[in-house]
């Protein structure tokens, strides 16, 4: 008899073994889903996204058709779901250093009101006078709910190498780059010249300002462009090769996404430069058509 007890016991201890492991790696496999899936949600938590539209449109010097131009885009965007939308260099003024504030004002103000509507930010290209009674060359932002956020100036104003320098540079004045949060992620501005430095018409050093809103956390710079163009081969196959090329790899140098913009005037000739959203790694995600009026929209996801 005490051979088959101990064959009993022996035949209970192997089965509860048998059980222990089992249930152990039940409960393991378990504890390894319900931790995946708090990644996965983590994951989800930490990724935002901003949808984005970059209007090619004309840029004049009429400024109620320039507000008639903006207000259309506005729609255009708010139709593609798009949380901002960015406009040329001086869409709404002109670009010109001299202009109606009052009449640049109330377009302002029309603008802005339509697009909080729709619950649409901005990064809008205008001229403007400020309180002190200067003139900037800058790109607004405002948040969806139409909240002025600041502005961007021009940097690298652009002018003659003469002893003493002709142009824009006499012409505007500059404030410190900074960034803005726009859904929760930080972004910044450049306007035309200060993405680029055209050897031609930079009579400064290159401060490399893509670079340093990078280092300043900015993980978008949208662009407003409005670039010299007059259907030439030199504006074709010089200029836009220029300004493509140098948004390509400072879009790679600095790790972020640029969303650019430039003015399509006159419509018979190609832009200066592209439109559309720029990848991390310099590649286009998404190009406007070289001429002519186009609105393009992307959703930008960032990690």
């Amino acid at each position: 008899m005490s051979g088959l007890f101990r064959k009993l016991f022996v035949f209970l201890v192997c089965g509860f073994v048998v059980l222990i492991v089992v249930s152990t790696k039940s409960n393991l496999a378990k504890s390894g889903k319900a931790a995946g899936k708090s990644m996965i949600k983590e994951r989800q938590k930490a990724k935002k996204s901003l949808r984005v539209t970059a209007a090619q449109i004309v840029v004049s010097e009429d400024i109620e058709a320039n507000v008639e131009m903006i207000k259309k885009a506005i729609d255009k965007a708010i139709a593609e779901k798009s949380d901002i939308l960015l406009t040329p260099e001086g869409s709404l003024s002109g670009y010109r250093h001299i202009f109606d504030q009052g009449r640049v004002d109330k377009g302002l103000r029309e603008i802005v009101e339509k697009a909080s509507k729709g619950k649409l930010a901005l990064a809008l290209g205008t001229c403007f006078v400020e309180d002190d009674g200067k003139c900037y060359n800058q790109i607004r932002f405002y948040n969806k709910q139409g909240e002025f956020l600041g502005f961007h100036s021009k940097t690298l104003l652009t002018g003659s190498w003469d002893e003493e320098p002709k142009g824009e540079i006499n012409h505007y004045s500059v404030r410190p780059i900074r960034t803005f949060e726009i859904c929760g992620i930080t972004v910044g501005g450049l306007i035309c010249n200060d993405m680029w430095a055209n050897p031609m018409c930079t009579p400064m050093p290159d401060p490399h300002l893509s670079q340093q809103l990078s280092k300043m956390g900015a993980k978008i710079v949208f662009q407003a462009v409005n670039g010299g163009r007059n259907g030439s081969e030199w504006s074709r196959n010089v200029y836009w090769n220029y300004h493509e090329t140098n948004l390509r790899m400072r879009a790679a140098a600095g790790r972020m996404w640029i969303v650019t913009a430039d003015n399509c005037y006159p419509e018979d000739v190609p832009c200066s430069c592209p439109s559309g959203v720029l990848r991390p790694n310099g590649n286009w995600a998404v190009q406007a058509k070289e001429q002519g009026r186009d609105l393009v929209s992307y959703t930008i996801e960032i990690e």
